[in-house]
């Protein structure tokens, strides 16, 4: 991998440690996951599956530091990895070959799509090793739902101010 890619995965995952750990829960207990956000943003520019591999063991690793839930630390990094994986695959071979998608657009549907299945598939494994404290689908409607609402307008953002910066810094 260049050294671009990997300063740029760096920079996303630092901003994103740092926001995911001083962001206060907003509504009933649910926080944007900005590692999460910093994750897909990232992938998105490095646009290679060794960088969004890495970005999803990488992420995985400081969001199992960071979690909050009980018994989250091995979900955490099961699902940035699976959600790395989902993110890369659509992005290149669903939405990037439409080129006339407005990156708007782009950045939202795969910020909720991916938020979703990253939401999904830590509350399965969370399941499956140690047991949920309320009902899946009551989990889903309740968190995840509105954190991928949530994480996509925080998406959306970042990513417009990194495209905003990129035309200032490389003209």
């Amino acid at each position: 991998m260049k050294l671009k890619k990997l300063i740029t995965i760096s920079l996303f995952l630092a901003i994103g440690f740092i926001l995911h750990q001083i962001m206060p829960p907003i509504f009933l207990g649910i926080k944007p996951d900005f590692l999460l956000s910093m994750m897909f943003i990232s992938i998105i520019v490095c646009d290679d599956y060794k960088s969004a591999l890495l970005c999803g063991i990488v992420f995985g690793i400081f969001a199992a530091i960071t979690t909050g839930f009980p018994g989250g630390q091995i979900p955490n990094v099961i699902d940035k990895i699976v959600t790395a994986n989902f993110i890369y695959l659509l992005n290149k071979y669903a939405i990037k070959p439409l080129n006339k998608i407005n990156s708007n657009i782009k950045i939202v549907s795969l910020s909720f799509l991916g938020t979703l299945v990253s939401g999904a598939v830590f509350l399965f494994s969370v399941s499956l090793m140690f047991g949920l404290p309320a009902n899946f689908i009551i989990l889903f409607l309740t968190v995840v739902l509105p954190t991928s609402l949530l994480n996509c307008f925080i998406t959306m953002i970042i990513y417009n101010l990194f495209l905003g910066s990129k035309k200032i810094i490389l003209p």
